[in-house]
């Protein structure tokens, strides 16, 4: 049986944070697939084709590493295409009070599907897309925020 994990998220932008749980997840996993989640409810600050297009630079060197995006429930697309982890970085306490919910509610929807959570490294706890988008809006300089290839 192949080893295959989610990464589900916006990526909106991408960030070292990012970066990070997925590289080290790599050697864990047969395959990676980073899905962009789409909202219907509300538009990103980047163009979608924007964020597949960094994750791709950013990833190309990693063959296990697949990159789609998708619409509606996260566990509905595990069940399509038959993934059984959900991989998913924790930085503080509050994200794994927010992850532990979605988790739950997931394995009550699915109950073969596992979520994983890593550790961000120290370095990468204050880093988010929410901040990293704040600091763009206001002129200011993300790119220390943000893997090599995503030039902002």
């Amino acid at each position: 049986m192949n080893r295959v994990a989610l990464f589900p998220g916006s990526f909106d932008p991408i960030t070292k944070g990012h970066e990070s749980i997925i590289l080290r997840a790599v050697p864990l996993f047969d395959k990676i697939i980073i899905a962009i989640g789409r909202n219907a409810e509300k538009s990103g600050f980047f163009p979608i084709e924007k964020r597949k297009e960094w994750l791709r630079k950013v990833f190309e060197n990693y063959p296990t590493i697949e990159i789609i995006e998708y619409e509606g429930l996260t566990v509905e697309l595990c069940r399509k295409l038959n993934v059984r982890f959900i991989l998913r970085g924790l930085r503080t306490s509050a994200d794994f009070e927010f992850e532990r919910s979605i988790g739950q509610m997931n394995k009550k929807m699915m109950p073969e599907l596992e979520t994983l959570f890593m550790l961000t490294v120290p370095e990468h706890t204050a880093i988010n897309s929410s901040l990293v988008r704040d600091i763009i809006k206001n002129g200011g300089d993300a790119s220390q925020f943000v893997p090599d290839q995503v030039v902002l």
